[in-house]
């Protein structure tokens, strides 16, 4: 299938490498310089043009095109981007934006402008934190079949009870498959004989229950709640993580610098108590209380600034910091410094948008450890090399580097195991390391 992206930033560059190499990739962008780069550095055809003229498209061959993905840093281009390509054949348009008012908009006005599908960065981030925040020493976490699995990477601290056990004497749920673990560089598919060390940042993927009961396990204790939310700016991610925990009954704690920004966050967020002030004083932070906070959102626009309140927040003695970052080259350091989980929003988007590009069978997917692996959801069909079998035999023929991780049938969980059998029309959950993603997918 040809895909055309328009817009070569971080999302645009994420997309394009991620389908490189299973479909035909054209990359438009306004600049010489990255349209030059790009041709060199990924397999790609790279024009150099405006993606909101219909001569640039057509360039790029819009008339065989299967998907287009509008993902400029501007909003309003990336909706006539899809606008264009509509009306210059059948393709399916995705557009990103910024603003959760055009996504309302646009829901509102049954998908008009031409965009068949559209993806609130803002908004993503803000669900990404929130999901994140429910899970002691989560790094990430995503819901597969409706709800029914998590799957969680949760980073491994020197005080934790798991450390320097197996994965057999930590697996002490029913409904709970450890995928991998990650330690420094390298990927390890767990078995029941690995060992589980301080540092190490380990996938599970399980029940909802299973799964909290592995984060007490983790950080031994059986009180994971998130009572006491503080989110440090009043930025769109800001507002709508504010927004995201008050629709789940939350009443955070908002501060914000600026007087009209922060007059108008304490307008639209009824369950929020907004403080005006700078969120880098110290004294400031002492006399509010926050060290009594259980987690510490930091949304400032500026990675430095964000930085900069999490290693406070620290240092007051917060649990848990979540910063948000725009570099994902920060993201490491972040986490080595100190800062729990580091949230890329641009990340965040890119994953949310490659799944459109899958086969119809992929229902859903995650990005792990920087796209090093997924998890995948499929519903598995009749020609499955699954279908049949027990998951061992089924899994003998795979390439190395990939786990069952759960299963749902007609909207029951089952913990897979080696003896299991796979159904048509079962909803699998399956770790896969990225070099053999493809392999696998044409296969299960």
């Amino acid at each position: 299938m040809r895909v055309i992206v328009v817009g070569a930033g971080r999302v645009g560059r994420s997309i394009a490498a991620n389908l490189e190499q299973t479909h035909e990739v054209v990359v438009v962008d306004r600049d010489g310089d990255t349209v030059e780069e790009l041709t060199y550095s990924l397999d790609v055809l790279a024009i150099q043009g405006d993606g909101t003229e219909i001569g640039t498209l057509q360039e790029a061959g819009i008339e065989q095109a299967g998907l287009v993905i509008a993902c400029t840093d501007n909003d309003e281009s990336n909706v006539v981007i899809c606008g264009a390509a509509k009306a210059a054949g059948e393709t399916f348009t995705i557009a990103r934006v910024r603003r959760r008012t055009l996504l309302e908009t646009w829901t509102g006005s049954q998908e008009a402008f031409g965009v068949d599908f559209m993806v609130c960065m803002d908004l993503l981030t803000a669900q990404t934190i929130f999901r994140i925040s429910g899970l002691p020493a989560a790094q990430d976490v995503k819901m597969f079949a409706g709800g029914l699995v998590r799957m969680v990477e949760f980073g491994i601290g020197p005080n934790s009870p798991v450390a320097n056990s197996t994965v057999s004497e930590a697996d002490q749920y029913d409904s709970l498959t450890f995928a991998a673990i990650f330690r420094d560089d390298e990927m390890i598919v767990a078995t029941g004989e690995t060992d589980i060390r301080a540092g190490d940042r380990v996938v599970v993927i399980g029940s909802p229950d299973s799964v909290t009961g592995f984060a007490d396990d983790i950080v031994c204790t059986h009180d994971n709640s998130t009572d006491e939310v503080v989110i440090v700016g009043g930025s769109e991610i800001g507002f709508q993580t504010a927004r995201e925990f008050e629709e789940h009954g939350f009443h955070p704690r908002l501060i914000e610098q600026e007087h009209d920004r922060a007059r108008e966050c304490a307008e639209k967020l009824p369950n929020t108590m907004v403080m005006e002030n700078d969120a880098t004083d110290a004294e400031f932070l002492s006399r509010e209380h926050v060290d009594e906070a259980d987690i510490v959102v930091a949304a400032l626009d500026g990675d430095e600034k964000n930085l900069l309140v999490s290693l406070l927040a620290r240092r007051l003695g917060v649990d848990r910091t979540v910063a948000v970052i725009e570099n994902h080259e920060y993201a490491e350091l972040f986490e080595t410094v100190g800062i729990d989980v580091a949230v890329n929003p641009r990340e965040v988007t890119a994953e949310e948008i490659v799944r459109f590009t899958r086969t119809d069978k992929t229902e859903k997917i995650a990005m792990v450890e920087r796209d090093r692996a997924e998890v995948i959801e499929i519903e598995v069909s009749e020609d499955s090399v699954l279908t049949g079998r027990q998951i061992a035999d089924a899994t003998a023929e795979l390439p190395d580097g990939v786990v069952i991780g759960a299963i749902s049938r007609s909207g029951e969980l089952i913990t897979p195991r080696g003896t299991t059998v796979i159904q048509p029309g079962d909803h699998v959950v399956v770790f896969v390391d990225a070099a053999v993603l493809d392999t696998v997918s044409r296969v299960i």
